[in-house]
């Protein structure tokens, strides 16, 4: 089993947030996930972004591959 941390989409229409989750690579992307190990809020000023970074740390050290967009946000808290 390949793990990705990514994005799943929660929110209205129009007004979107996001968990960042462990998941299957092969699953959808809104679909069953591992574990939930934080959120990414792009409506607010500035975005709010929350990690769990021990359990980032954790997933990154077991394999898991993060998306592009989920490295970015990683970057910018200061964990990959």
């Amino acid at each position: 089993m390949a793990a990705a941390i990514r994005l799943a989409r929660k929110g209205s229409k129009k007004h979107p947030t996001y968990r960042i989750v462990v998941a299957d690579s092969r699953s959808p992307r809104d679909g069953r996930f591992i574990e939930s190990i934080g959120f990414y809020n792009p409506q607010t000023d500035p975005s709010t972004i929350e990690v769990n970074e021990e359990k980032a740390r954790q997933w990154l050290a077991n394999g898991a591959q993060p998306s592009d967009a989920v490295r970015k946000l990683l970057s910018i808290k200061g964990i990959a």
